[in-house]
């Protein structure tokens, strides 16, 4: 997934990143294969500490395709994902109908929708479909949509539901998806409807 971030906090994240950036391949390797042994056997949301900083390795070790490279070994329970060659690491997002788990080393689709077995695959279709209802609800004024007197409420409404897919996400969806993947990441805010990661309570 794509962060999307102000001037300002761009500069902040480039601050934040230098130390991976600063590691020698090798360190960074070793990091970021340690880190992915202990991100196994669990759902992680975005937004805890030790996966944001692993997000800033990520993209230091794609940039330098340190992967590519073979600098340390991948943990036994990982294979390489096809999009990038990295240890394979979905993130199920609230886009996962229109692009499939995406990978969190690179941000591409590393497993489409159509791949993940049946059963996973209709049960994220339907939550998907569910989220996507209340997530316009932030975008009317911008699909040119007139904007009814009661749109605070029917915000507020939209938001509340978002919270409660976001947890169903992380309590539900996610660890089904741990049957095939060693460690799965979800998307537990949703800046557009004000929704942030202390909201989700699970």
């Amino acid at each position: 997934m794509v962060r999307e971030l102000t001037d300002n906090h761009d500069q902040l994240w480039k601050g934040y990143s230098q130390v991976f950036m600063e590691m020698d391949d090798l360190t960074l390797a070793r990091w970021m294969a340690q880190t992915l042994g202990q991100f196994s056997g669990q759902v992680w949301r975005l937004s805890h500490p030790l996966m944001l900083a692993y997000e800033l390795a990520a993209h230091a070790a794609h940039d330098r395709q340190i992967w590519l490279k073979g600098m340390a070994i991948i943990p036994a329970d990982y294979t390489a994902s096809e999009c990038c060659r990295a240890p394979l690491l979905p993130t199920l997002s609230r886009d996962v109908y229109d692009v499939g788990l995406v990978c969190k080393h690179c941000g591409e689709t590393c497993v489409k929708l159509d791949d993940l077995p049946d059963e996973i695959r209709q049960e994220l279709d339907t939550w998907s479909a569910c989220y996507d209802k209340a997530h316009t609800v932030a975008h009317w004024e911008e699909d040119g949509k007139k904007l009814p007197p009661d749109y605070d409420t029917l915000f507020e409404l939209a938001a509340q539901s978002a919270e409660k897919l976001l947890a169903q996400a992380g309590t539900q969806l996610a660890p089904a998806l741990l049957e095939n993947y060693p460690a799965v990441a979800w998307e537990d805010q949703d800046e557009c409807l004000e929704v942030r990661p202390e909201d989700v309570d699970i």
